[in-house]
């Protein structure tokens, strides 16, 4: 759209180009030009001082003089008015004299040597805003249904003031289809309702040009129905007004304005034509519009005042014709033909006349074409004067519209006024003949730059003048050859024109002007700039109220060009408000309300061009609720109910839920009644007798129910007979020898009347005897006493009021009461299906032994003991039960090897039966379960031992071991799998050749005769108990661990060959001379927990190393060799690698600690074993 709008301007612009007028610059002679001057109906403020416009120019500078009502007004006599200096503006000072001494029509003339222009008729006069005139309105008490009119009628002002309706609190007063203004400012009632009861109908104009606001007395109305108005007639009859007193009836539509079945009405071109038709009636009459001669024009039409009023703007000839409005409800319909009529005042057809610049002896015309409606007259004047009363001049002729000049003189100039006049207005302008010899000349700046947009129109001005006129030629660059054709167009007024603008054609241009008289040459730039465009546009946005939303709007734009962005809202400004953020590419609007709706425009505007970009914010909500709900066709059984949809708030209604209050039955609770598309607005109601109702109408949209419109009146149904039985009816005993018949019983909206109790009627099913009957009333059920037990029977239960009984009931069928069954099933057996799992057979128990309904069997069953020796017994018993008439059931989850017992009994809804006998059963051996336990011991470098127990649960006799085990690597891959048969008295076997220092799984289950059972499994790692394995594996490969090594090992290198060298030196330590001067026996050579050192001796040369680990099974191992390093291994002889590096892993702890500072130890790698465990990486 907006793209458009900028199309649209530069063909204004270009069109601009070609019909401007020659311009005299203002220091060659010439004639007046008026330039400014008041309208030619003046209204002014009577506050404020008079100001009359008019403004001039000319060479020499014009003067001013004055008429006033057609004789001359002398400004300088008049110690009240001033004319502005260098114009023929008037002020006049108000404040000594009165505004009417100065209303009038006056006229301006500017005139100089060469020629004299004169301005419009301006009529002045003041605005008026009278006061109302004082009256005493008698109140108005009318009958509900009928019409009314309150009328405004306000003073006149001018201009006309506008009329609105409010109350005493300044709210304006609601309207709608039945209750609207009229265009005269009368408020027009279709037909009256008690809610319009109230005492201060105000009518109020507000008089816009001075600001002022006056307001009519209160009008106080009543509406009452017959009856009220027959008590309170006393009261009112002196000084009340009183309408109808016959009752009201629905009645068909008939105007109350305008009168008959046709009318007239005539318009100006131009001008906005307004209609409207207001009709009376019960149900209220809706309006609609047709033009019988054609169809409405649809851009320039509106319908105001819930369509009463039709309204076209700017109206053209071809809106004259005839219109007709249709007022229609569901009784009839009512038309009116209102024939339109068009005229014109004069109006110009192609522009004023223009100013004619001539050189001595050339030709020219003054044209001064003009249509209306009657066709309009035409006169001419020469500077002020009737043309037939000026001096007589041969180059010039009159034509009709036109003057010829033909070889006109030097000293011919002069200012000729056309007026075209009719009925309805009058068109008066000035236009001037200056007769010069001038050389060329460009008024066009020198060097001027021009910047437009690529593949957009170009426009070069030359503006020039020269008498002869000048003749303009456009060069490029070095002026080689002339600018004539594709891509080139030269103007009649000089302007050069490139269509669709390239980059190459960006340089300097020269245009040359030359007449008889001389040559003139000017320069100017063209620059030819990348477009700016919109690449991300912001998107249609549908939000609940209170979301956020963002628009987005990212643009492209040329880098020489500085952008602005700019955000509007509906083609205005943005609000002023915090919750919309705007950055340099999105708007976000937070908490978004209703009023937010609207389309948002993001415009990235340059010095050249802009782009824009829209999108619409649909802001949703639940709809509000319908209005003046209305029953009419009201029947005994139905009613129809209209209503008015409130504001569904952009979310179109999909449905309309119709709810009813029966204040008779269940006062203040609201029920559904039934469901209408959101495309109706009428329902017709089908309704129960003896029922107080009031409706009341919800609204739903997508985002919910609206809230409950106002209740209609109430409406009452007459009682009747019932039209339904009770539902629900049911026969069944409490005790073995009665019936209790039960039912659903009828509501008070079902009950159709007073008195409601119900007949009970009751029958034995196989004997068909009579129905025997008795009378219920507040009671939902009845218990018949002396039943045999179980037996059939007939129910019928029917509804009876006050006004007759219900239809005929229907049949239902119960039973009297259950008793125990009296037998149990025969034939009873179990069957094996596998080692858990049983199969129960039985024959069913006979219909009459049972005494109820069968509900089912249920299976009682134990396990008396394992078949194993000296297992005890088990008196747990399970139940299954079998719902049905079944023969057979399936008993899973069985013990294997074991012995059960079970029986079966039958139940009906009273209870159980009698049990069967007793009967057993075994089951046969199963698979074992995992052993109860697998342990390692003794590991060594490359054997252990394993230690198990049998299985818990047995399930059999147990026939022998299956051991399973393979290597498992660091990446948890597995190896190869050896396996080993155990012997059934087997609890424990060595495994001999495992590999060093290699994590094992083992896999261990039992067998039966039956199969392998499950497996118990286990990890371990030769040598170190599995914890530690375990951490070992995962920390070695950590690189921290690796370089955390590498340091210690570095260190304690260092350290060996310090104390190496303090050895070497000979003599003894410091600490033995103080040993030696101590025989205190307590003394320590060495302390564990600082490591410091002491002396060095041979005795202690095979000492264990301090922080070496135990064994994995926590044992410390001490013998005779004790400081020997062969005993931290094996059992075999200590070596030491070529490189010094000590083979082996060492599972000792130094004697001298305890036990459980040695478990401590065992938690953290000593030095000695983090570089073994560093040597195994490498």
């Amino acid at each position: 759209m907006e793209r458009r709008r900028m199309e649209a301007a530069l063909l204004v612009l270009f069109l601009g180009h070609l019909v401007t007028a020659l311009e005299v610059p203002l220091d060659l002679p010439q004639p007046p030009t008026i330039t400014h001057q008041s309208p030619k109906d003046y209204i002014i403020d009577p506050r404020e001082n008079i100001i009359i416009h008019c403004e001039a120019k000319g060479k020499p500078h014009p003067s001013f003089s004055w008429t006033r009502n057609g004789t001359h007004f002398d400004v300088d006599n008049d110690p009240n008015v001033s004319m502005k200096a260098h114009s023929g503006t008037l002020v006049v000072d108000i404040s000594r004299e009165k505004v009417e001494n100065y209303e009038g029509v006056y006229q301006c003339t500017a005139r100089n040597k060469h020629g004299t222009a004169v301005s419009n008729n301006i009529v002045v006069r003041q605005s008026r805003s009278p006061l109302w005139s004082k009256e005493k309105i008698k109140p108005i008490v009318v009958q509900e249904g009928v019409s009314l009119v309150l009328p405004c009628r306000p003073p006149a002002g001018l201009p006309p003031p506008i009329i609105f309706w409010m109350d005493n609190n300044f709210q304006r007063l609601p309207q709608s289809r039945r209750v609207s203004q009229s265009l005269n400012g009368d408020l027009y009632f279709s037909n009256v309702r008690r809610e319009d009861s109230r005492s201060d109908y105000i009518c109020y104009a507000r008089f816009p040009h001075t600001q002022t606001i006056q307001q009519k007395q209160p009008i106080n109305v009543r509406v009452l129905n017959l009856d009220a108005i027959n008590d309170t007639m006393a009261d009112f009859y002196n000084d009340t007004d009183l309408f109808s007193e016959a009752p009201v009836d629905e009645r068909r539509p008939t105007f109350l304005i305008p009168s008959g079945s046709s009318s007239s009405k005539m318009v100006l071109r131009g001008h906005v034509l307004e209609m409207e038709c207001i009709a009376e009636g019960l149900p209220t009459p809706e309006i609609s519009w047709t033009k019988v001669s054609g169809d409405l024009p649809a851009r320039r039409t509106s319908f105001l005042h819930y369509n009463k009023t039709l309204r076209i703007v700017n109206v053209s000839e071809s809106d004259a014709g005839d219109y007709r409005c249709t007022a229609k409800n569901q009784l009839g319909a009512v038309h009116h033909t209102i024939h339109v009529s068009v005229k014109a005042a004069p109006y110009w057809i192609s522009g004023p006349p223009r100013n004619l610049v001539l050189a001595p002896r050339e030709n020219g015309v003054l044209t001064c074409r003009a249509s209306g409606t009657p066709k309009p007259s035409i006169t001419w004047s020469m500077n002020g004067i009737p043309i037939e009363n000026s001096p007589k001049d041969v180059s010039r002729k009159v034509e009709d519209d036109t003057i010829i000049f033909t070889e006109v003189q030097t000293g011919s100039s002069a200012v000729y006024q056309c007026n075209i006049s009719n009925d309805y207005g009058y068109l008066l302008s000035n236009a001037f003949v200056n007769v010069l010899s001038e050389p060329p000349r460009v008024l066009t700046p020198a060097n001027k730059v021009y910047q437009v947009i690529k593949n957009h129109q170009a426009l070069i001005d030359c503006a020039s003048f020269g008498s002869p006129i000048p003749k303009i030629t456009w060069f490029k660059g070095s002026r080689s050859i002339s600018l004539d054709g594709d891509p080139y167009i030269t103007h009649d007024n000089g302007t050069l024109e490139i269509h669709v603008a390239q980059a190459q054609n960006s340089g300097k241009y020269t245009c040359v002007a030359r007449n008889s008289l001389g040559i003139y040459e000017n320069h100017v730039h063209l620059e030819v700039k990348e477009p700016t465009r919109i690449l991300k546009q912001p998107e249609y946005k549908v939000v609940q109220r209170g979301r956020s939303v963002v628009f987005e709007c990212k643009v492209k734009h040329d880098p020489s060009l500085i952008p602005t962005m700019t955000w509007l809202k509906d083609d205005g400004e943005l609000p002023d408000d915090e919750r919309l953020i705007v950055d340099s590419d999105s708007l976000t609007i937070t908490e978004v309300t209703e009023n937010d709706a609207g389309v948002y425009t993001c415009i990235m505007n340059t010095t050249l061009d802009h782009d824009s970009a829209s999108a619409e914010l649909t802001v949703v909500e639940r709809p509000d609720p319908p209005t003046d709900l209305e029953l009419t066709d009201q029947k005994k059984r139905s009613v129809q109910l209209t209503w008015t949809p409130g504001d569904e708030h952009n979310s179109l209604i999909q449905k309309f839920l119709i709810q009813y209050e029966d204040s008779l039955h269940h006062r203040g609770h609201w029920h559904n009644l039934t469901e209408v598309p959101g495309t109706r607005t009428t329902a017709h109601l089908k309704l129960s007798p003896y029922v107080h109702y009031t409706f009341r109408v919800l609204a739903l949209n997508a985002m919910g129910f609206s809230r409950p419109s106002f209740p209609s009146r109430m409406y009452k149904t007459d009682p009747a007979a019932p039209d339904e039985n009770p539902t629900g009816v049911e026969g069944f005993g409490t005790e073995h020898n009665n019936l209790v018949i039960s039912w659903k019983p009828l509501s008070g909206f079902q009950a159709n009347g007073p008195g409601l109790h119900y007949k009970v009627m009751w029958r034995q099913k196989a004997l068909d005897s009579e129905w025997t009957t008795v009378t219920v009333a507040n009671n939902s059920k009845f218990v018949v006493l002396g039943t045999p037990t179980f037996v059939p029977y007939e129910l019928k239960v029917q509804a009876v009021n006050n006004h007759g009984d219900g239809p005929e009931p229907k049949i239902a069928e119960g039973y009297s009461g259950e008793d125990l069954p009296i037998a149990a099933p025969e034939n009873v057996q179990a069957i094996i299906v596998n080692s858990t799992l049983a199969e129960v057979h039985w024959d069913p128990v006979p219909l009459h032994l049972i005494r109820g309904h069968l509900k089912g069997y249920k299976v009682y069953y134990w396990r008396k003991h394992s078949l194993h020796k000296h297992n005890p017994d088990h008196m747990e018993k399970d139940i299954l039960t079998f719902s049905g008439n079944h023969t057979r059931g399936m008993l899973p989850g069985l013990h294997p090897f074991s012995l059960y017992s079970f029986n079966v009994r039958v139940y009906n809804g009273k209870g159980e039966g009698p049990p069967s006998p007793t009967q057993q059963f075994k089951m046969p051996e199963g698979v074992p379960g995992p052993p109860s336990s697998l342990l390692v011991s003794n590991p060594n470098l490359d054997s252990l031992t394993l230690e198990w127990g049998p299985p818990h649960d047995r399930n059999g006799h147990i026939t022998g071991y299956t051991l399973k085990y393979q290597p498992v690597n660091n990446s948890n891959e597995l190896g190869p799998v050896e396996e080993v048969a155990l012997a059934a008295n087997e609890t424990s076997i060595t495994l001999p050749t495992l590999k060093y220092s290699t994590r094992y799984k083992f896999y261990l289950n039992a067998k039966t005769v039956t199969g392998p059972g499950p497996a118990i499994t286990q990890e371990v790692v030769p040598i170190m108990d599995e914890a530690v394995a375990s951490r070992q594996v995962d920390i070695a490969t950590q690189g921290w661990f690796i370089g955390l090594m590498c340091a210690i090992a570095l260190l304690i290198l260092i350290l060996l060959i310090i104390c190496f060298i303090q050895r070497n030196k000979g003599g003894k330590y410091p600490v033995k001379e103080k040993e030696d001067a101590h025989t205190d026996p307590e003394f320590q050579p060495m302390k564990d927990d600082d490591c410091t050192f002491v002396e060095y001796s041979d005795n202690e040369d095979h000492k264990p190393l301090k922080g070496s680990r135990t064994p994995s099974n926590g044992t410390v191992k001490r013998d005779d060799s004790d400081d020997s390093l062969v005993d931290y291994g094996e059992g075999g002889d200590g070596q030491f690698n070529e490189d010094g590096s000590f083979i082996g892993q060492y599972s000792g702890k130094s004697a001298s600690r305890d036990t459980a500072e040695g478990h401590e130890s065992s938690e953290a790698p000593s030095p000695i074993n983090a570089m073994n465990s560093l040597n195994s990486f490498v």
